[in-house]
């Protein structure tokens, strides 16, 4: 039972568990943090453009991680950016979600034999939603952001979190298939720890 089934006809009283009320606040007022290191984030920003509108949603985006609880990461991450990449995120408050947008953050996209590129952004931080692509569409990223509402939805947040299993996007979805493949990193591939980054 969500909040939207349990509001009385004459529109005046609600009555929902305590849950339903945090996770309705939490998914309609996601603020994501703008990181886009290569051409996904020309997506991205076309996302935030008055064709798709993701202010519509309650997503507004922000430029410091102490205000963000989404970080999109938006294109190829290399090793020296990883660092980085894992400090902003760790600077972001609870709860916090990540969004892995194009095929260079997946998995090291058209880039993944270079010497400097990280092989997927889930090797420095864990991913909640996958969206593959070389570059995604930006309905592609609004269908994964959509998708990261509906897995907030359904948290418990007055018991443990516990892990979530990362979600891919289908690319049937997307209109097309991407010149990469448009497979996205595998969801099965655990998180390396920060260790394994070179410095």
């Amino acid at each position: 039972m969500g909040i939207r089934d349990s509001v009385s006809e004459a529109g005046t009283v609600v009555v929902a568990k305590l849950e339903d009320l945090i996770n309705w606040s939490r998914s309609n007022s996601l603020w994501y943090m703008l990181f886009a290191t290569a051409c996904c984030g020309i997506e991205l920003m076309q996302s935030g453009g008055p064709r798709l509108d993701l202010d519509r949603f309650g997503m507004i985006f922000r430029a410091t991680p102490r205000q963000s609880d989404v970080m999109i990461i938006a294109g190829t991450i290399t090793y020296k950016m990883a660092t980085r990449v894992r400090l902003l995120w760790e600077q972001m408050t609870e709860p916090k979600w990540v969004l892995s947008m194009g095929s260079c953050s997946n998995c090291g996209g058209l880039f993944d034999l270079g010497y400097s590129v990280l092989r997927g952004v889930d090797k420095v931080i864990p991913v909640d939603v996958y969206v593959p692509g070389c570059p995604p569409r930006p309905e592609a990223l609004a269908d994964g952001l959509m998708y990261l509402q509906k897995l907030i939805r359904e948290e418990q947040p007055l018991r443990h979190r516990g892990t979530r299993k990362p979600y891919v996007v289908p690319t049937s979805r997307m209109g097309e298939v991407s010149a990469s493949g448009g497979e996205g990193t595998s969801p099965e591939r655990p998180p390396q720890p920060m260790a394994s980054i070179p410095t």
